[in-house]
């Protein structure tokens, strides 16, 4: 089965990705930097070229996590929130930056720091119809029911909101482990949207479906 090939496909990037970023500032192992900077360029952020982990180990290791965790319709849906979402979010967020109303600043109980409202749903509507068309040609069990458009369209619109908030509750600037914990240095982990966008979105829609009762085995082909 496919998902017997992905996982341990991820498992073995996820690995291969931490062990790089790892070495790749320690004595001997200079050369892994230079093959990032070389491939990667311009796409790397200031953080990511002055030692913090680059965002693909989190991407990947969300993925994976995600992939294992929940069913395979609930895990893709929950990649899709992560792909469309998170980047739209960001996108519409820069865009609407100097509409002071929208902006949270500080968070609101420690939720949406230095983050947007109008970033949010830019993020959660830019999902919509993604979802509403693999919800759409999905099959829902031998002896269930259809559900109606309505119900697929409510659906879809949750999955879009679930995702745009598991993004809008990641703190930005990201909190990060100290360098030492009890006197023995550690890897400076931080909180990571490529890890928590996807994670939370699996969850939600394994939530969902039970809710409607439903056993969703998503269409291979989107465009038929």
């Amino acid at each position: 089965a496919p998902r017997n090939r992905f996982i341990p496909s991820m498992i073995f990037i996820s690995t291969g990705t931490l062990i790089m970023e790892l070495l790749r500032y320690k004595k001997n192992f200079g050369w892994m930097n230079d093959c990032l900077h070389f491939v990667l360029g311009s796409s790397l952020r200031k953080q990511e070229m002055e030692g913090k982990f680059t965002g693909s180990l989190y991407y990947f290791v969300g993925v994976t996590a995600t992939s294992i965790s929940f069913s395979k319709s609930a895990a893709t849906l929950a990649i899709i929130q992560l792909a469309l979402g998170d980047p739209s979010a960001s996108y519409f967020g820069t865009k609407t930056k100097h509409v002071y109303w929208s902006r949270i600043e500080n968070g609101f109980l420690g939720i949406g720091r230095n983050k947007g409202i109008l970033g949010f749903l830019g993020g959660a509507l830019f999902c919509l119809p993604l979802n509403y068309r693999m919800l759409s040609l999905a099959k829902f069990g031998t002896d269930a029911v259809s559900p109606s458009k309505r119900t697929i369209l409510s659906a879809s619109l949750a999955l879009g909101f679930f995702g745009a908030f598991a993004d809008l509750v990641v703190p930005s600037p990201a909190l990060t482990m100290p360098e030492k914990v009890c006197g023995i240095p550690v890897p400076r982990f931080h909180v990571d949207d490529n890890v928590v966008v996807p994670y939370f979105s699996g969850f939600a829609c394994t939530k969902l479906f039970e809710a409607l009762n439903w056993s969703v085995e998503l269409s291979r082909f989107v465009i038929m």
